[in-house]
């Protein structure tokens, strides 16, 4: 558990007493947490650094100023390669972290000293093991929030994020403080207007979600390609066919960074997005399992036993990825049920044209939209869904994936799907 080091060290630190040079001590002690992997993920949004150990992690952090450091003492244990190996992987690139110092500050405490480029707010917390994962020691460097306001105008992801630290965004994307529960929207149709994309009277918002991300690699196949890789290559395909359309589009995720599932949601709420798609490639525990598939949101079950083991593996993301849950437990899941099931019936139009589309390019793992309980489907006033482009766990299906050619057939899928299904929707203005 986390403690804030007491004012009167912080005093002292200010004047760098407390800052001892940072050499090993040959006879440390061995005993406590033994750690076995380190990782640094640099993003525009925001920079993590993982450590992970055989045991939980106890630690105590602080900052300091002129110039900017987040300093971090852990407890019971020693230096080693894993530990000496984060200065190397500081990249140029990363916003906010300069390098990072490593030493024994004394027998019984590892000292981590980040120097930073700019003012930061760190989240600092311990994860439990889950899936490969050992105990984790979590440092999320986030800006500050006159800065996060200021980078919020290009992206409101930096704002959500925030948001999301402090237990203020909920699993269906909606924020709080909640308003009263909204009606359900009317949905009338526009009046066709000429040479708009669709005849719609107004330019249709596309929220493209590569899952995955940073700490959560999603699904690994035989080979070692990773989901988060291949579908965030196939969502930038997708945008670049959306928007040749003449359709708004956004991603909730253009670089190599976790999102959590809510923020995912929350940031297509923000945006006022008509659509949802979020992209995904398959994996079963048997490897002989293929096709593709497309998925819609059943808040109560699934509607098979397949949609049921891929939800359950979709909704462990922010598990694996590394989420701060909040202290806040008044977490509203309530879903406006006459708004969601209305959706759910747009979404399952969508999911039809998609998979139509997709069917023209590889075999279908089902033929027709499958359903389950999918948490980054939640959001209950967009036509969302999830599709699974292939098995990854599949060998000849992850040789597919693992090409250009194939990923541009199945972005070429979804967008026309996608252009399907807006040639006879009623967008409903929210």
């Amino acid at each position: 558990m986390s403690n804030h080091i007491s004012r009167r060290k912080l005093l002292i630190a200010s004047t760098g007493t407390l800052l001892i040079s940072l050499t090993p001590i040959a006879h440390a002690a061995q005993a406590g947490a033994d750690i076995v992997a380190s990782r640094i993920w640099p993003a525009t949004a925001y920079t993590r650094m993982t450590l992970e150990s055989t045991t939980p992690i106890q630690f105590k952090y602080f900052q300091l100023k002129n110039p900017d450091r987040l300093v971090i003492d852990i407890q019971g244990s020693a230096t080693n390669q894993f530990l000496r190996e984060l200065s190397n992987k500081v990249l140029p690139l990363d916003p906010y972290i300069a390098s990072v110092r490593v030493g024994q500050f004394n027998p019984e405490t590892i000292r981590i000293v980040m120097d930073l480029k700019t003012t930061v707010n760190p989240q600092v917390f311990t994860l439990a093991p889950v899936a490969n994962f050992k105990n984790r020691l979590v440092v999320d460097l986030y800006p500050t929030a006159t800065v996060a306001i200021e980078q919020e105008k290009n992206d409101p992801l930096m704002a959500l994020l925030q948001d999301y630290s402090h237990g203020k965004v909920n699993s269906d994307g909606t924020t709080r403080p909640q308003a009263t529960v909204p009606t359900p929207p009317v949905k009338t149709k526009p009046p066709a207007v000429p040479g708009t994309p669709n005849k719609l009277n107004r330019q249709p918002v596309i929220m493209i979600d590569p899952g995955h991300g940073g700490e959560d690699p999603g699904a690994i196949g035989p080979s070692g390609l990773r989901e988060k890789d291949v579908v965030l290559a196939i969502g930038r395909e997708v945008k670049k066919i959306l928007d040749s359309y003449g359709y708004k589009t956004y991603m909730t995720r253009n670089e190599d960074i976790f999102i959590p599932l809510g923020v995912r949601v929350a940031k297509a709420r923000k945006l006022r997005a008509d659509l949802f798609i979020s992209i995904h490639a398959d994996a079963f525990t048997n490897p002989s399992a293929r096709g593709t598939g497309v998925y819609a949101l059943n808040p109560k079950g699934a509607t098979s036993a397949a949609a049921k083991y891929l939800a359950q593996t979709q909704n462990a993301a922010d598990s694996i990825g590394g989420v701060n849950y909040s202290s806040d437990k008044n977490v509203n899941n309530t879903l406006f049920d006459l708004t969601q099931t209305a959706t759910i019936n747009d979404s399952l139009k969508l999911g039809k044209d998609v998979l139509n589309q997709l069917a023209k390019i590889n075999n279908l793992h089902k033929g027709s939209v499958d359903q389950a309980n999918f948490a980054v489907l939640k959001a209950p006033d967009i036509p969302s869904i999830l599709v699974e482009t292939a098995f990854i766990s599949n060998p000849t299906e992850e040789r597919l994936l693992s090409g250009s050619d194939f990923r541009k057939k199945v972005a070429n899928s979804i967008a026309n799907g996608i252009k399907v299904y807006l040639s006879t929707a009623v967008l409903a203005r929210r």
